[in-house]
């Protein structure tokens, strides 16, 4: 076993002793990820990471058993398509001492017919959470090794949005300045994650799928891309304009700059993330485009491009160093233009630092 994973276990089973959990269930994907550094395929044959307080081991399909023997001596309990993993699962609980656990936690992205097959198994009386109080109060705080890697994807992605900026001219539609985006991650090694490209009307949609609407001069136009290398992904989002900007857009953009700003100043260890919510909100409501902002402040940022802390009206989340999260307010006016602001920060003890080196200023393109 590496020495990352076996410091990670040793955080997770001193958490699971802290919240009285006796087993901890963990699907491929994103949390195994965490814990181990890779994970075996994913599909519909049940495989779980099997956590207990001094044990794990795998619930291992046979036919992913040669692969990923290759990545980790953690013990496997095999089963074949011909048995059923019933009696592999019976016999892993028995070797991790996890027949009784009291209470387990899910990894809440497991499938559910996993979910239901492990809880079967369980005595009847087990309670059961999610993995919010485990592993998902490890992952929000990021190490240095996860610091650097979110550091240098955030650095592609402001190169990516240059690139973008440096293509844009009246003509060209959404996704072909998308294309010149996904080309230039792909050119330093990043796998392009997503490219929303909305030009006038289509950036008020704050999700808009990006298509074949020409960008026209005096579009402003919302670019939100982000790619992913070395296991870790980056997430941001700068405005763009063709020409002359539209009317009204120099005031919605410093609107919306102030609440970057007071989000900013709201981001401290200690404070809750709601908020940080209300902080960006709150300079919104009061220039009187509270009903144009409709989405949270921020999300964490890590392996998943989606993950805690959320920052949000109703989430209590304290908030500690180390952690990763979007700061992205926005003011999407309904047929004219959307503005989002989006800053990647790491909350440091004296307050947040900003992982991309991009100015928020619009770019205004020549036509």
């Amino acid at each position: 076993m590496n020495e990352q994973t076996a410091r990670r276990l040793a955080a997770l089973r001193a958490r699971m002793k802290e919240t009285g959990t006796g087993l901890v269930a963990i699907a491929p994907g994103s949390h195994m990820d965490w814990v181990l550094g890779f994970h075996p395929h994913p599909d519909e044959r049940p495989c779980l990471l099997l956590v207990g307080p001094e044990k794990e081991g795998f619930l291992m399909p046979a036919l992913n058993a040669e692969g990923t023997r290759e990545t980790t001596d953690i013990a496997f309990h095999c089963w074949a398509d011909d048995a059923g993993p019933d009696a592999a699962l019976t016999e892993a609980l028995e070797a991790i001492s996890a027949t009784s656990p009291g209470l387990v936690a899910l990894d809440e992205t497991m499938r559910a017919d996993f979910a239901l097959l492990l809880l079967d198994a369980l005595p009847a009386d087990t309670r059961r959470a999610f993995t919010p109080d485990t592993l998902g109060a490890l992952r929000m705080c990021k190490d240095a090794g996860e610091y650097g890697k979110l550091k240098m994807n955030a650095a592609i992605a402001d190169r990516a949005m240059q690139a973008a900026f440096g293509a844009l001219r009246p003509g060209m539609s959404e996704l072909e300045l998308a294309d010149v985006i996904k080309g230039h991650f792909l050119s330093e090694g990043a796998s392009p994650q997503f490219w929303i490209v909305g030009a006038g009307g289509n950036g008020a949609f704050p999700h808009h799928a990006t298509g074949d609407r020409v960008i026209r001069e005096g579009d402003a136009i919302v670019i939100d891309i982000g790619g992913r290398k070395q296991g870790f992904p980056s997430d941001m989002t700068r405005m763009a304009v063709v020409g002359q900007p539209p009317e009204g857009y120099g005031q919605i953009h410093s609107i919306v700059e102030k609440a970057v700003q007071a989000a900013l100043k709201a981001a401290r260890p200690g404070a809750r993330a709601r908020d940080v919510d209300a902080a960006a909100r709150g300079v919104i409501a009061d220039a009187g485009y509270g009903d144009y902002f409709v989405h949270r402040t921020g999300h964490g940022l890590g392996i998943d491009i989606h993950e805690p802390p959320y920052i949000t009206a109703a989430s209590d989340v304290v908030l500690e160093a180390g952690m990763v999260f979007s700061i992205e307010p926005g003011i999407y006016l309904p047929g004219r233009f959307g503005i989002r602001l989006e800053e990647i920060v790491i909350l440091r003890e004296d307050g947040p630092e900003i992982l991309s080196g991009l100015p928020r200023d619009l770019h205004i393109a020549k036509t």
